[in-house]
């Protein structure tokens, strides 16, 4: 049973029906009701950042999906039932493959760039956010990794700003869209691999779509074949490097 869950659950129709799976909130005739999601994202925030719930929760039995994140024991065998469940729904799955399909008309590698800015200018003090220009020459160290052929790039950001931003690079990314975080994400796990700052966005898409991952670790990396790895679980990439619980 999952009492509060994100607004974006309609997104994963597999989830949301799922038989073994039960959301006694999930009310739709009440949360599209004039102010209904917005009350019920109110509500969620407050019950879930909450020292006196938390309490609660945990005495009923009730865990928050963040206590559980190094329970690692099973994911492997359930892998496919997880990549199921979390597959969303064929409007978003469409337009991802489609926008993959274009880069692959004039490109041998896609490489997925999740550009996040914006809470990072504070998160660890700001030691990864990266300009767009350093976002740049990560993209070009990229492209000369694989200078024997044709590279393009997805970019992933809910930040507004103009492509002209990466000039010597080919790359896409999709305007304002509905379910946008969702669409992006999708997006991502369709790359060959994936590039950006610490996170738990780019962690899942290389999780789900089994592509390998390299973080940004500081503004003059450089990159090999070997820095990229799958991720295994939450802590772990596929070559047994492991990531920091920030």
């Amino acid at each position: 049973m999952i009492i509060f869950y994100d607004w974006t659950i309609e997104d994963f129709p597999n989830l949301l029906h799922c038989p073994w799976i039960y959301f006694p909130l999930w009310h739709k005739w009440y949360l599209e009701r004039g102010n209904g999601w917005n009350n019920y994202k109110g509500l969620t925030w407050k019950v879930c950042h909450n020292k006196t719930w938390d309490k609660i929760f945990k005495f009923l039995g009730f865990r928050k999906g963040w206590w559980t994140r190094r329970d690692t024991q099973y994911i492997a065998q359930a892998k496919k039932e997880i990549q199921h469940l979390f597959r969303p729904k064929q409007e978003i799955t469409t337009k991802a493959e489609k926008m993959i399909a274009q880069l692959r008309q004039e490109s041998d590698i896609v490489i997925g760039v999740h550009i996040r800015r914006g809470d990072y200018a504070t998160w660890n003090d700001g030691r990864f956010l990266y300009s767009l220009e350093e976002y740049r020459q990560f993209m070009l160290r990229v492209q000369q990794l694989f200078s024997d052929k044709r590279v393009g790039f997805f970019i992933s950001s809910n930040e507004d700003f103009s492509l002209d931003s990466f000039q010597g690079c080919n790359c896409l990314r999709y305007g304002k869209e509905p379910s946008g975080a969702v669409l992006d994400l999708y997006t991502l796990s369709l790359c060959d691999f994936i590039i950006g700052p610490f996170s738990s966005y780019s962690r899942w898409a290389s999780f789900i779509g089994e592509v390998p991952l390299c973080f940004l670790e500081t503004k003059e990396q450089q990159f090999t074949e070997d820095s990229f790895s799958k991720i295994v679980d939450y802590f772990h990439f596929e070559n047994n490097k492991e990531i920091l619980d920030w």
